[in-house]
């Protein structure tokens, strides 16, 4: 839950938090001071987080390392359509010690995050070109010099429709969309009957409470934060295949939309609860004004391309 709130709104913000700020928004999601405590030491000693101190008071920052695996994560969970496809598969090939079984799992781990399929023991597969990525990679689990990278045609026998599901349980994905749909789909219609005054959404699975009553920031905070993190599985799961290699049916589509839809109807009253909340460090005011901006720009909409 960390990774989600830094990724969805401490990252706009400058990437640093007051330690009281996170145990403040934390506690809205049942987690208590020790437990915050706990899993942001446990960020820290893994990488993800960088301490600082001012007095008497800690504050967290996003590693470089961490950072660059928000800003990954990011891309992938606020893409709304799949990329168009070049028909080019890329193959990585890896000769990693049989003796170190750990680091090969971990590599192994990183590599299925990112959207790699194996194909056979130590060649990997991608319809995306995540070579860039792959590079660093390789240096930070000291395999520099012993992975190669190749692009390549298919030409078959099996179409690469097929080859796509042989490598990746598409079913089991779709599966898993549906039940995201199921739960969040009347979450949804719910939020919009209560933000209608206590009137039934059209279309509404579930009538509004009684009360006329909109919901609250804290409870778009909360809802907004369990949003994401529920979407934010996927990137687990889902490598992120071209349309191309998709069944005609994927329920990922449909998903994404509820997800689009949801995330920007609780957006500003989440937005403002962080905000009564957030502390920066000294000498970076700035970052709230500045925060105020970022964090409310279109996270679905593809950036402007830089003339």
């Amino acid at each position: 839950m960390l990774f989600t709130l830094y990724g969805d709104y401490v990252r706009h913000y400058g990437s640093t938090i007051w330690i009281g700020s996170l145990i403040a928004l934390m506690a809205e999601l049942g987690c208590t001071p020790p437990a915050v405590r706990a899993a942001v030491s446990r960020m820290t000693r893994q990488g993800w987080l960088a301490a600082s101190r001012s007095g008497r008071s800690s504050y967290y920052a996003l590693s470089a390392r961490g950072q660059a695996r928000i800003d990954e994560a990011a891309q992938r969970i606020f893409k709304l359509h799949p990329e168009r496809w070049d028909g080019r598969w890329r193959i990585l090939t890896v000769a990693a010690s049989e003796r170190d079984r750990k680091r090969r799992d971990r590599l192994r781990r990183e590599l299925a995050w990112m959207g790699f399929a194996a194909l056979s023991r130590g060649v990997y597969l991608t319809p995306t070109d995540l070579f860039d990525r792959t590079a660093s990679l390789a240096e930070r689990y000291g395999l520099t010099g012993r992975c190669e990278m190749f692009t390549a045609d298919h030409d078959g026998p099996t179409p690469d429709a097929r080859l796509a599901a042989r490598c990746w349980d598409l079913r089991a994905i779709d599966a898993a969309y549906a039940e995201f749909v199921a739960e969040w789909r009347p979450r949804l219609d719910r939020h919009r009957a209560r933000a209608a005054g206590g009137a039934a959404a059209p279309g509404a699975e579930t009538p509004a409470p009684p009360g006329g009553e909109g919901p609250t920031d804290a409870t778009c905070f909360v809802e907004k934060t369990r949003l994401v993190h529920a979407f934010r599985k996927f990137l687990f799961i889902d490598p992120g295949l071209p349309q191309d290699l998709l069944p005609e049916r994927w329920t990922g589509t449909e998903a994404r939309g509820v997800f689009s839809t949801y995330y920007h109807l609780l957006t500003e009253g989440a937005l403002r609860f962080f905000e009564r909340h957030y502390r920066p460090a000294p000498g970076h005011e700035g970052d709230l004004p500045r925060g105020r901006q970022a964090a409310r720009r279109d996270p679905f909409r593809p950036p402007l391309p830089v003339v």
